[in-house]
């Protein structure tokens, strides 16, 4: 918090009102094998003025990065009314409905909030929110589980096309629970799942169907989501809400080719107003068929009527052991990130849906742009050759140190997949958000031309 209001007196009167001798003394039941003892290395403390002055000496040194790195986090533009508002204090201190008796604002916030992610994804019912993508992921697995019932089998296909942090949050989350986690590879030609692959796996009780994937690439959900239904499995969907206004909402998929659409939907909330912030705090969403209502986790706010007619909104359902459930409870879900909540609800009302199908426009323009501008670079070439959305992957020599030279440069160049996907050899994903215009992929362009030929010198002229 900016600003601290106790002073010594302050502190000294509370403790004389409940009869402490001193701070210490509100810790004492804690075990002293426990306490720490001094903080020998922390620095004595600074005054308002050389605080302030030291933290933005600090700011100042880390710079300001062209930005061409996504993979799961993105840089939007977050109009500043989005901000302003979510931080006034009837928002910034009341977000989180514990209880029953939680403010009409709140819930209504979160009632409209529900509203447009439903009316995104194509589902019937979306809850108040979840951690992030990866644990809201993680949670519908166990949903999907739940709804097949015990005596159903316990396997979910699992497509490496999936972000990596994802598949691996998923394991940690399922893996106890004596659920099999089953990968299935990808066409190493478009990118996509290799649908054929599927037919291997028999007996699942759901798929996973990301879109677009990890590498951009548009997955062919239609045939995924009639394969799975075909063999009475459960389609999960994890899906980026700002594709969403282009592209076809889960709830559709398959219909064509009679399928019911993707079952339940998850995804990273961030896209939708919230920054990037040294990596949070984000926030998760979920969608699900009503029919699936009962085992979705977390809460749904739902709107009635009073004894006097008037609008009024409650929590419908709260599948949380802190609330009447507790052993039959859904989830262990302790907090519904409603601040960022709040933040995406003011965002996507600010933009509506022509704002943001403008938004998820001018980035998949500018990805095209960026993409056939360094494809003209001697060295580099598009892997994939799928549709993709948002972000793609190239080939070019020695990736990490291509990468460093263009850091020097300030710009963030992508992301290395070698650690992730080394049969890729040496590739990055990169992506291009509407924030980049052409001055931006030219100067990218420009220093990605001369990253590579520094390093084909440095390797061929080593120092």
């Amino acid at each position: 918090m900016p600003f601290i209001p106790h002073t010594q007196e302050d502190i000294d009167s509370m403790l004389a009102a409940i009869g402490a001798a001193g701070i210490d003394q509100l810790f004492e039941e804690i075990p002293a094998a426990l306490k720490t003892g001094s903080l020998e290395r922390v620095p004595a403390g600074m005054n308002e003025m050389d605080i302030a002055r030291l933290m933005t000496e600090r700011a100042e040194s880390d710079g300001r990065y062209l930005n061409f790195l996504g993979a799961g986090a993105y840089e939007h533009h977050i109009p500043a009314a989005v901000w302003q508002i979510a931080t006034r204090g009837e928002f910034y201190s009341a977000y989180t409905p514990y209880q029953a008796e939680a403010s009409q604002g709140t819930l209504q916030t979160l009632y409209e909030f529900q509203s447009m992610i439903a009316s995104l994804t194509g589902l019937d019912v979306a809850n108040a929110s979840l951690y992030d993508g990866a644990s809201a992921l993680g949670e519908a697995i166990l949903m999907a589980v739940r709804v097949k019932g015990d005596k159903a089998p316990r396997r979910v296909l699992l497509p490496r096309t999936l972000h990596p942090h994802y598949r691996a949050t998923v394991k940690t989350m399922v893996e106890a629970q004596n659920i099999e986690i089953i990968e299935v590879g990808f066409e190493r030609a478009s990118g996509r799942t290799e649908i054929t692959a599927l037919d291997a796996h028999q007996n699942i009780a759901a798929v996973v169907v990301p879109q677009p994937n990890f590498f951009g690439v548009l997955e062919d959900v239609d045939a995924l989501t009639a394969w799975a239904h075909d063999r009475a499995a459960l389609v999960i969907a994890v899906v980026n809400p700002l594709s969403l206004a282009l592209l076809k909402p889960p709830g559709r998929w398959g219909t064509e080719k009679g399928a019911a659409g993707a079952d339940i939907s998850v995804g990273e909330g961030q896209p939708l107003g919230v920054p990037l912030s040294n990596g949070g705090p984000y926030f998760g969403f979920m969608c699900c068929k009503k029919e699936l209502v009962r085992q979705m986790p977390g809460r749904v706010v739902g709107a009635t009527t009073d004894a006097e007619g008037k609008r009024g909104f409650v929590l419908t359902l709260q599948a949380r052991e802190q609330h009447i459930r507790r052993s039959k409870a859904t989830s262990n879900i302790c907090t519904n990130q409603g601040l960022a909540v709040t933040a995406a609800t003011i965002y996507m009302a600010m933009l509506g849906a022509a704002g943001m199908r403008a938004a998820a426009l001018r980035s998949h323009e500018n990805l095209q742009a960026l993409l056939q501008r360094v494809s003209a670079i001697d060295g580099v070439k598009r892997v994939f050759s799928g549709p993709a959305f948002h972000e793609a992957v190239l080939n070019l020599p020695a990736a990490d140190a291509t990468l460093a030279r263009l850091r020097a440069d300030r710009i963030l160049g992508g992301l290395n997949l070698q650690p992730y996907y080394p049969e890729l050899g040496e590739a990055i994903l990169v992506c291009a958000t509407e924030t980049k215009n052409e001055h931006d992929i030219e100067r990218y362009a420009h220093c990605l031309n001369d990253a590579l030929h520094g390093v084909e010198e440095t390797e061929g002229h080593p120092t």
